[in-house]
């Protein structure tokens, strides 16, 4: 019988009270160790955090103190960037130079301990991007100890087009991003990995051929049924409602779909509420005063993550015109809600839908991509009799493939033919459970 896994988690950003890259990091680090012994290894400032959510430190977790070189790191790129909302690629350059401060410091604890055998394997989940190189990958591969990494993602390419959003995102490093390819240490990390996770088709093909045979395609976003637990009503009669989510920011597109769902929502046949902020919301507020869409749209602001699913069950339909997703969670979140979703045909979401479950809006030019949300929003509410089995394979889908306790079954596969305890090489996706509450027996 195959003796248990033993994993080394690495996950420096990790936090089950902070959302994006933290709570991925948290929740699919925090999945794998309630399916097969695990150690998770994560930054001091989550220690509080894992504390409050059960998590015993130095049996459950260790938690490391490298903040005396990333805190001013992090006021420096949050000046650079002109704040915390901007300029992402910024971020996760400037963030990546502290990292492998980090990993030395996961050597020093715990070197001996890989050495020695006490972990079958060691698993870097963050940073979710394939920018920053990884010291552990050669060190592990010289002590004989396994090393998987991701899921990798991020980088999408903007679309042509929308240059002045890229720009009004202070994404201009973006333009000269490939280069991280020649960082010292990167094909060295891509070389001594035994796996590779892609979050992404598109993370996935910028990887190179000699690569691509322990590589594996894998979404890194899930949801979790206890937080996610209610299921919306289908539609009946009267307006269709929908709903947006999101950042108020030009690539996200809020503007986008206010203008496409105009006709129907002057006419009373569509309903609309708007989850986020952000420097749109004047100009969206206006627009809706000009047309005098106070009864048909409710532009919520900021509203707390708990209470979102509490308005996202009111309604029938997520229209998300984003033009540039790595991911796509809120999609997810809507799905296992029922709530169809409706995105553009461009990387995270579009990774996400198909035609069972919701509709795709080929990409184009800003008007192009309104008139085409505008066609299939009025097909749409001429018809809604797609929605009612459109919103139960949503809810089927996600329970079956995208919690997180599925996601933690997924990477055990890929864990299992790294360590030789299955030949053929796993399809991480075709790995579902049967069930959201009730785990299943291991796929090996």
């Amino acid at each position: 019988m195959n003796s248990p896994r033993r994993v080394l988690l690495i996950a420096e950003a990790a936090n089950p009270e902070w959302a994006s890259v933290p709570l991925v990091g948290w929740s699919l680090a925090r999945a794998i160790s309630l399916e097969t012994p695990a150690h998770i290894v994560t930054q001091l400032r989550n220690r509080d955090a894992f504390v409050r959510a059960g998590l015993r430190e130095g049996e459950d977790f260790t938690a490391l103190d490298t903040e005396r070189f990333l805190a001013p790191l992090w006021r420096f790129t949050t000046w650079l960037r002109g704040g915390s909302t901007q300029a992402w690629t910024v971020q996760t350059a400037l963030t990546s130079m502290a990292y492998p401060l980090f990993e030395r410091e996961v050597w020093r604890r715990f070197g001996s301990a890989i050495h020695e055998g006490r972990f079958s394997l060691v698993h870097r989940i963050t940073p979710l991007t394939p920018t920053a190189p990884s010291l552990l990958a050669k060190r592990c591969a010289k002590a004989g100890v396994p090393f998987v990494m991701g899921p990798l993602n991020g980088g999408v390419p903007w679309p042509k087009g929308f240059d002045a959003e890229r720009r009004r995102e202070r994404e201009w490093l973006s333009y000269v991003r490939p280069a991280y390819k020649l960082l010292p240490g990167y094909r060295s990390t891509l070389t001594h990995a035994s796996a590779i996770i892609a979050g992404s088709r598109f993370t996935l093909g910028a990887l190179p051929a000699a690569q691509r045979a322990k590589s594996f395609y894998l979404p890194e976003n899930a949801i979790d049924p206890a937080r996610f637990y209610r299921q919306a009503k289908p539609y009946e009669s009267g307006p269709l409602k929908a709903c947006f989510i999101g950042r108020l920011v030009p690539y996200k597109g809020p503007d986008m779909l206010l203008e496409a769902a105009l006709p129907l929502l002057a006419a009373g046949r569509l309903t609309l509420d708007v989850i986020g902020d952000g420097p749109l919301m004047p100009q969206l507020k206006a627009f809706v005063e000009q047309h005098r869409l106070a009864a048909a749209v409710r532009l919520h602001g900021w509203v707390a993550h708990q209470q979102v699913q509490d308005l996202l069950c009111q309604t029938h339909l997520l229209p998300f015109p984003s033009v540039r997703e790595f991911g796509g969670g809120v999609v997810l979140e809507a799905m296992a809600l029922g709530v169809v979703p409706m995105v553009v045909d461009y990387a995270g979401p579009a990774e996400l839908v198909d035609d069972s479950v919701g509709f795709k809006v080929p990409l184009g030019s800003r008007e192009q991509i309104v008139a085409r949300f505008r066609e299939r929003l009025q097909a749409l509410v001429d018809d809604p009799s797609a929605l009612a089995a459109m919103s139960r394979r949503c809810v089927q889908r996600v329970s079956s493939s995208f919690t997180w306790q599925a996601k933690a079954w997924q990477v055990l596969s890929v864990y299992d033919w790294v360590l030789g305890r299955r030949e053929a090489k796993p399809e991480p996706l075709s790995v579902v459970v049967t069930s959201a509450i009730h785990p299943r027996e291991s796929p090996a």
